[in-house]
């Protein structure tokens, strides 16, 4: 029997309270050994068990695709996916477990989409993709418009992590209004990765651009700071948007 990661500070009811009506978290990195996420079945197990105590009912975990970093294929993905269930099933936990990818918008990317071959997508026809945090990608819009072309809908995870748009802001406003979905990571509003990632998430929430938030969880560090009592008000307000559409996925 594995021993789930829990914790037990008086602000837990409230952490549940908020983060549960979420009710999917649709970005992690979960299936063990295959990214820099969960190294093996026992983590995998115990994460979960983490966001199952949350609240989440449901979760749709992402791997990397990076071909520089993370040779996934679709085929890999389903194939470890369908472990992790076994395992979860065993453990008897209590929650749906699907999968998805987290593709980065590199050449292989581009390659998949020229020869048609079918991405996993998140839910229906969304695709969760990202880019470089290093520096703008010069064939990104070219990449999304291939995707949109057959009939994908592009997820941009956790634009507020592009710390060089800060000087560019205009720039998320062009994603949009070329029909990309905004998917904010949670802990960005805790200050989890800086001051300046907190400021953009903060002026996407008031700009109304996001429509999905996941954990983007990899390790226990983030489902530790999952229990910020700084989340609880923020994750509200922006649920009273109406725009969130995790519970739908």
């Amino acid at each position: 029997m594995f021993k789930f990661f829990s914790r037990s500070k008086p602000d837990k009811a409230a952490d549940k309270a908020a983060i549960g009506l979420l009710q999917t978290d649709m970005h992690s990195h979960l299936i063990p050994g295959i990214d820099d996420g969960a190294p093996d079945i026992e983590t995998s197990l115990q994460l979960i068990g983490g966001l199952h105590a949350l609240g989440y009912k449901k979760i749709i975990t992402t791997p990397h695709i990076m071909w520089d970093m993370y040779k996934n294929t679709r085929e890999v993905i389903l194939e470890r996916l369908e472990w992790v269930r076994t395992a979860v099933k065993e453990a008897e936990l209590d929650i749906e477990i699907h999968a998805g990818a987290e593709y980065f918008l590199d050449d292989y990317v581009a390659g998949l989409l020229a020869n048609n071959e079918p991405l996993l997508t998140i839910s229906g026809k969304m695709v969760l993709v990202e880019f470089s945090m290093a520096y703008p990608s010069h064939s990104l819009k070219d990449i999304l418009f291939d995707m949109q072309m057959q009939g994908y809908q592009p997820v941009i995870a956790h634009p507020e992590r592009y710390i060089y748009l800060e000087q560019n802001k205009s720039f998320y406003g062009e994603l949009k209004e070329t029909g990309c979905l905004f998917q904010l990571n949670l802990l960005s509003l805790a200050g989890y990765y800086g001051r300046t990632v907190t400021e953009l998430a903060n002026y996407l929430v008031k700009q109304n651009y996001y429509d999905l938030v996941g954990t983007d969880m990899h390790h226990f560090r983030h489902l530790e700071a999952l229990h910020s009592p700084a989340l609880g008000a923020q994750l509200r307000k922006l649920m009273d948007t109406g725009k969130i559409r995790n519970a739908f996925l």
